[in-house]
């Protein structure tokens, strides 16, 4: 069984698709049946009901930037009823971000490892302690822990092969960002040989995702021309030659044998990210639904 999946992407379309789960059954070669669903989603993370993360312990004060987002992760898991999927990644798009926080870019890596370790334990529920490189704390305990025991699963962005071997050692799934179909199945085979080489298995299974920049117009220029406006924007660079390679552009059939190609690499969770215009987004959404949907009627469960 497939878990629920939460996608805060603005304006963005979720298709949840069904598909090997186990570690042994990654998809690095199998195509499995998807079981599609369309989400619009049309604004930011709505205010939590919860109280100061402070609160959470019992007498002893949480003195670390991690435990506040375990508290938050576990807030939502109870929220979404068990169904919540989290989500992280190093970024470095921004360095200047990484600048005005005063944490040295090139720490980001060991820092979200480390940071995984400690949510692993407060989720526990369990008084923990901790001493590492950039995090120390001793009888923390978080009350209550996730709905979900050991917390929701963890799914990992990035493409690099360090990336790779933190996603095969420390997560529950992929979510990649940026790569081309060829290159999440190579990721994919990564994951597997690191997973071995680890002794790792994944328990709860492996979830296989990715975010993939979308635009359906008339002709493929129009897309391109469209997608390359708002990407470059958004990076400060000029995103043609990116957007030709890891986009989804054109006609509906266009966009629709791009995510065919994704599918049979092993892609089971597909967010679509439609670029262009953001006042266009919501015709995007409804001309995907009535013109690309159909055509993946053959992956559609049931």
């Amino acid at each position: 069984m497939m878990r629920g999946l939460l996608s805060v992407s603005l304006g963005a379309c979720l298709l949840a698709l069904a598909g090997p789960a186990r570690a042994d059954e990654l998809p690095t070669r199998k195509a499995g049946l998807w079981e599609m669903k369309v989400v619009k989603v049309g604004g930011l993370v709505p205010e939590m009901t919860m109280q100061h993360c402070t609160d959470a312990t019992t007498d002893k004060e949480m003195n670390n930037s991690v435990s506040p987002i375990a508290k938050q992760i576990s807030t939502l898991d109870h929220l979404t009823e068990g169904r919540l999927i989290f989500g992280v990644g190093v970024g470095g798009e921004f360095p200047k971000e990484y600048e005005a926080c005063g944490v040295p870019i090139n720490e980001r890596g060991a820092r979200l490892s480390e940071s995984l370790t400690i949510m692993r334990k407060l989720w526990t529920g369990e008084p923990v302690s901790h001493a590492g490189k950039f995090f120390n704390f001793e009888g923390i305990r978080m009350q209550p822990p996730p709905r979900q025991p050991g917390g929701p699963p963890i799914w990992c962005g990035g493409r690099a092969d360090p990336a790779l071997r933190r996603i095969a050692r420390m997560t529950d799934g992929w979510m990649s960002y940026v790569v081309t179909p060829d290159m999440y199945r190579q990721g994919l085979e990564k994951i597997a040989t690191a997973a071995s080489e680890a002794g790792r298995t994944f328990d709860r299974g492996f979830g296989t995702a990715h975010l993939l920049f979308t635009r359906i117009d008339d002709t493929y220029e129009k897309a391109l021309d469209a997608a390359t406006v708002s990407l470059s924007q958004r990076y400060a660079m000029d995103f043609r030659k990116a957007a030709q390679r890891y986009a989804a552009l054109g006609t509906p059939q266009d966009v629709v044998e791009t995510i065919f190609k994704f599918q049979q690499a092993g892609v089971r969770h597909l967010i679509l990210d439609f670029v262009g215009p953001y006042e266009e987004r919501d015709q995007q959404i409804e001309r995907f639904a009535a013109e690309a949907m159909p055509l993946l009627a053959g992956l559609r469960k049931g």
